[in-house]
C-alpha cells in the first residue's frame, strides 16, 4: 500500500470513528460496578388509548423505561393525571380528579406503591381566591409536593377565567389558565382559600414545585398559543423563588420546543444531572432535556428519531404522568408483583 492509499484509508477510518464519537450517551449514569445514588425510577402515567387511568413503567437508569402489568391498568379506581409524592410519614400520596369540571381533588395513599387507599378529598372554593373572583369552575392536573424544610404540602392545579380580549387571541380558554395552590400540613385540612402561585400574569398549566439546595423551582408549561407575538407558547419553562410560595422569578427561556406539556423531572442515577421529560402532544412522543443545574443550560437528547441514535426509550402510547425515584428493593417488589414487559 503506497502512502496515498494509506492516507485516504486513515481518513476513512477516522471518519467512521468520528461519526460514532459524535453520539455520546447522556451524562449522569454510573460506571459498571459502581452503586447508583438513585437506584431506580417509577413512571406513573396514563395511555393514549385509556386516558386518565393509572399505568406503571419502571427504569433503572432514568432513560430506558419498561411497562409493568402487561401494559394494563394497575389500579382501576383511579382517574386523573397521576402525580405522586413521598409524604411526611414516609407513605406515598397521589392526586387525581374525575375531570376538569369535577369540583373535588381526590387524594390516595399507599405504603408500597402497589395497594392504594382513598385518603381524602379537597374541594377548593375557587371563587374565594384573592384577586381571582371570576375563576371558572375548572380544576386541571392537580400536583402535590411535600416540602421538608417547612413541613407542609403544596397542592397546585390550573384554573381558567374569562378574558376580555378573548376575540383577539387564539385559544382564550387556555390563555386564561392560572396556577392556584393550597397548603396543608397533613392533607386533611388546607389553607382557608386557594391562592395564585405567580405574581405575573401568564397562562400556565401542569405546574409542579421542587426544592434544590436553598432554591424553589416551579416547572411550568407556558400555555399561550405560540405566535410571532408570543414565541414561547406551549413550551416548558422554569421559574425560581427563595420561598415555597414565592415570589417566583419571570420564567426562563424555553427548555423544550413548542407544543410540549406535562413535564416530569428526575435526578440522574449519579445525582449530578437532571433529566426533564415532556410530552409532544397529543401523544406523539416524549422529549428529554438535560442539564447539570435547573438554571441551565439545557440540551435535548436524541429519542423517538432512529433506533441507532435514540438515547432514551419509553413504552408505546404513554401519556401524562409523573416520575419519581424509588429504591432497588421497591423496583424489585413492583416487578415481582406486576411482571415486566421486556
Amino acid at each position: 500500500m503506497n502512502r496515498k492509499h494509506f492516507f485516504f484509508l486513515a481518513l476513512a477510518v477516522c471518519g467512521i470513528s468520528a461519526a460514532f464519537a459524535q453520539q455520546p450517551n447522556p451524562p449522569g449514569q454510573v460506571k459498571s460496578g459502581e452503586k447508583a445514588l438513585n437506584e431506580a425510577y417509577l413512571f406513573a402515567h396514563m395511555t393514549h388509548q385509556d386516558y386518565g387511568r393509572l399505568y406503571y413503567s419502571v427504569s433503572t437508569d432514568g432513560l430506558h423505561w419498561e411497562a409493568l402489568n402487561g401494559g394494563k391498568r394497575v389500579f382501576d379506581d383511579y382517574h386523573g393525571h397521576p402525580d405522586i409524592c413521598k409524604g411526611h410519614d414516609g407513605r406515598y400520596y397521589m392526586t387525581g380528579n374525575q375531570s376538569d369540571s369535577d369540583p373535588d381533588i381526590q387524594i390516595w395513599v399507599s405504603d408500597d406503591l402497589i395497594i392504594w387507599k382513598k385518603f381524602g378529598i379537597y374541594t377548593p372554593n375557587l371563587h374565594s381566591t384573592p384577586d381571582y373572583a371570576n375563576a371558572m369552575q375548572r380544576i386541571g392536573a392537580p400536583k402535590l409536593y411535600y416540602d421538608e424544610s417547612t413541613a407542609q404540602y403544596i397542592l397546585t392545579w390550573h384554573t381558567t377565567h374569562p378574558l376580555e380580549e378573548a376575540r383577539e387571541i387564539p385559544e382564550p380558554y387556555w390563555a386564561g389558565q392560572r396556577t392556584l395552590y393550597a397548603l396543608s400540613k397533613d392533607l386533611k385540612t388546607f389553607s382557608a382559600t386557594p391562592s395564585r402561585l405567580f405574581d405575573w400574569s401568564m397562562a400556565t398549566i401542569d405546574v409542579f414545585v421542587r426544592k434544590v439546595g436553598d432554591t424553589y423551582y416551579a416547572i411550568i408549561k407556558d400555555e399561550r398559543y405560540p405566535t410571532l407575538h408570543w414565541t414561547t407558547g406551549k413550551t416548558i419553562r422554569i421559574a425560581s423563588a427563595p420561598k415555597l410560595t414565592g415570589p417566583y422569578s419571570e420564567p426562563s427561556a424555553p427548555v423544550s420546543p413548542n407544543f410540549r406539556e406535562a413535564p416530569m423531572l428526575i435526578p440522574s442515577p449519579d445525582s449530578k444531572v437532571w433529566y426533564l421529560y415532556y410530552e409532544q402532544y397529543p401523544g406523539v412522543a416524549y422529549g428529554l432535556s438535560i442539564a447539570e443545574n435547573l438554571n441551565g443550560p439545557w440540551y435535548q437528547a436524541s429519542g423517538y428519531t432512529h433506533s441507532d441514535w435514540d438515547k432514551y426509550s419509553l413504552p408505546p402510547s404513554v401519556r401524562h404522568g409523573c416520575m419519581i425515584t424509588i429504591s432497588k428493593a421497591q423496583y424489585d417488589a413492583l416487578v415481582n408483583h406486576y411482571g415486566i414487559n421486556k
